[in-house]
């Protein structure tokens, strides 16, 4: 690879990791183990592992879409970029302000935005829209997570 594609690449890497840093920043703590889950809760180590397999495949999706087509995708791009800010706001809004209302509908505004992005991928490289299914599958789950979170902690 040249060095424009290593820029490009590491440009989509740091957009993914500034998304994924609302993680690190707004975390569960005493609130969110106070709460009652469900049994199908997936362990706490599970997420940061997870969220890293599915920051890095969106990562290398969009750079293969730029790659492919630069500046020619660009609406494509901004829902991308929108997608990464809504992963972001997702955090802050669960964890750090505690309205898991908030953040279902973030979540379905995720879910959303990620399916477009699929969308309008596909066309442009089909890799780089098969690349996005698994974080597709797991934020249905996290939405799926966050009513339910909700239905078992009325008053939370």
């Amino acid at each position: 690879m040249d060095a424009e594609a290593w820029t490009s690449l590491a440009a989509f890497a740091g957009a993914n990791v500034a998304a994924a840093a609302s993680g690190a920043l707004f975390k569960p703590g005493d609130w969110y183990a106070s709460l009652n889950r469900p049994g199908w809760t997936p362990p706490n180590w599970a997420f940061p592992l997870v969220w890293l397999v599915m920051f890095s495949l969106n990562a290398a999706s969009g750079w293969l879409v730029w790659r492919a087509h630069g500046p020619e995708a660009a609406a494509a791009l901004v829902v991308y970029g929108g997608s990464l800010v809504l992963n972001a706001a997702w955090s802050w809004l669960f964890f750090g302000r505690r309205r898991m209302d908030l953040a279902l509908v973030d979540v379905g505004l995720l879910w959303l935005s990620i399916a477009a992005v699929i969308a309008l991928f596909r066309p442009l490289s089909p890799l780089a829209a098969l690349l996005l299914l698994p974080y597709l599958g797991w934020v249905t789950i996290a939405a799926a997570l966050n009513l339910r979170m909700i239905q078992l902690n009325p008053k939370a």
